[in-house]
């Protein structure tokens, strides 16, 4: 990279703290995108970026996406959530579910982390809303992280443009 790739770097990157400090992220994260040449980029954003336009903005920078989905979109969030419930189990037998596993040691810690992608297709009928986004895949990441002494479980949901392809999805998600 070159020294005035890397300053336009630095700039972008400070445009994009500005604008989030100036704004709200719905509106800050549309104005950065439209900055940034995106095709073929991976756009990686929290559950605030779960926005039919955001979304369809990335898409049209010809980029896709891994965004984070929380409870700030309840029905979507809770039926995810009960389809992956583990009593839920059963529903996966015939189904096309990737599965990316990886363990980490560093921090002094111990870190495994399991990530789950299913295609949409397989997921079946969900919420109205899922369907305004263009989701192609829907994914479960489950953390456990052995620090010192105390151990931490969490688990977290996510959508996607990208195929069910776990390790790429997963790693866009690490480096998030």
């Amino acid at each position: 990279m070159s020294r005035n790739q890397k300053h336009l770097l630095t700039d972008i990157l400070v445009i994009a703290i500005l604008a989030v400090i100036a704004a709200n992220e719905i509106t800050a994260i549309p104005a950065l995108l439209e900055l940034l040449a995106l095709q073929g980029a991976i756009i990686t954003l929290d559950a605030m970026g779960t926005q039919t336009a955001i979304i369809n903005h990335i898409q049209a920078k010809k980029a896709d996406y891994v965004i984070a989905l929380k409870a700030n979109h309840p029905t979507l969030y809770t039926q995810v959530k009960n389809w992956f419930e583990p009593d839920q189990a059963h529903q996966f037998d015939g189904i096309q579910f990737i599965y990316d596993y990886r363990l980490e040691k560093g921090h002094h810690r111990l870190e495994k982390r399991w990530c789950s992608a299913v295609s949409l297709e397989a997921f079946g009928g969900l919420y109205q809303q899922a369907q305004s986004l263009v989701i192609q895949s829907i994914i479960m990441v489950k953390r456990v992280r052995h620090p010192s002494h105390k151990t931490t479980y969490e688990v977290q949901f996510y959508l996607s443009y990208l195929a069910a392809d776990a390790q790429k999805i997963g790693n866009a998600i690490r480096k998030h």
